[in-house]
């Protein structure tokens, strides 16, 4: 990572399950600082003896600031010398947002807006903005708040200045295990021997591993342009099909589990039955690198002619959702569940770092 080679990074929400990853990637590099940022004290106290314990070597690189996003001066505090910034601080429950929709809008809009407003002020190199498949046609309040961010990122992104911060995004599905995920709650319910309850059997959803997420992230930090948007491509499974490959894996525990009931209770608030990645309208500027799209901002200004300017292309496009992807069987399935790290734990495939109750990445 010689491009990072003494910079400083600052990571929003640094004490979820993104920023972690985030964190581990760069913790042995040749950076100098990363600084996390979250409101939680108790979880940052926790990740600080956790990084002393299994880092030593390397957890003095790590420097904590509380503070809220929703609140532009502590941000600004924690701002001065930074040269990157990941932007991973959200409020992501959709149940959640969809009873409490304006603190939604305060975290995932304004709190954003406010990063922006403070990289410009500080003079930062590049941010990343983390967002959601629940963004392209939204349905849910989370959803539709980080679509409003996805605009904002793109519409401040026209207005910067040769030598302003970079800003770009990165969409993704659902990455496994992280918070928020199904995942561990399954696993849950396994070991205690209560029923799976998944809303429809036939529901899919995008299926990728926090280090294949964090691969992106690298690389808009190297590679992104003033508000490009960056969606990982990745393959998706249905709820059936990832209820059968838990209990199919937690059977080399206790052959019991495979006998797990699976009860469908029906969609909840919020829910789609297949989410998009990609819409159609951005599959018509999209750029295939192979491993996920760049969609570059659309660099028209309000003066564009409104008869001209159209795209004919667009109707001829398919968004890109978990229904037209590729779809895991459940050996597929078992397979991607294996390189979760509290899974190999809870197999004994790898000592456990974690305590038993806390599954997640």
């Amino acid at each position: 990572m010689s491009g990072f080679k003494d910079k400083i990074l600052l990571i929003t929400g640094g004490t979820g399950s993104f920023g972690n990853a985030v964190l581990r990637r760069f913790l042995d590099s040749d950076i100098k600082e990363i600084r996390i940022f979250s409101r939680d004290e108790k979880k940052q106290d926790d990740m600080r003896h956790e990084l002393q314990a299994n880092y030593p070597d390397y957890y003095n690189k790590v420097k904590f600031y509380i503070g809220d996003v929703r609140n532009p001066q502590s941000i600004r505090d924690a701002m001065p010398g930074v040269n990157y910034i990941f932007h991973a601080a959200a409020l992501k429950q959709v149940p959640s947002c969809e009873f409490y929709p304006m603190e939604a809008v305060k975290t995932n809009v304004v709190g954003s807006d406010n990063v922006i407003s403070a990289c410009v002020a500080n003079h930062v190199r590049k941010a990343i903005f983390l967002s959601t498949d629940k963004a392209a046609y939204p349905i849910n309040a989370m959803g539709m708040t980080k679509a409003v961010m996805e605009k904002n990122v793109i519409a401040r992104s026209r207005q910067m200045l040769p030598g302003d911060p970079v800003l770009c995004l990165t969409r993704y599905g659902n990455v496994m295990a992280s918070r928020g995920s199904v995942i561990p709650l399954f696993c849950d319910r396994i070991d205690e021997g209560k029923p799976l309850t998944i809303t429809n059997p036939n529901m899919t959803r995008f299926m990728m591993t926090l280090n294949d997420a964090v691969d992106l992230v690298i690389y808009a930090f190297e590679h992104g342009r003033n508000g490009d948007l960056f969606v990982q491509k990745a393959p998706a499974a249905t709820l059936e099909v990832l209820a059968t490959a838990l209990k199919k894996v937690y059977t080399n525990v206790n052959p019991i589990y495979g006998e797990t009931e699976v009860k469908v209770i029906g969609t909840r608030h919020g829910e789609k039955l297949y989410e998009t990645l990609v819409t159609r309208e951005e599959m018509a500027r999209a750029e295939d690198m192979g491993d996920y799209y760049r969609i570059p901002c659309d660099a028209r200004d309000l003066n564009y002619d409104k008869v001209e300017g159209g795209n004919p292309e667009i109707d001829k496009m398919e968004e890109y959702h978990s229904h037209n992807t590729k779809r895991l069987t459940v050996d597929e399935m078992v397979e991607l569940l294996y390189k979760l790290s509290f899974i190999r734990e809870d197999l004994g495939l790898q000592p456990r770092i974690h305590a038993k109750e806390i599954r997640s990445e």
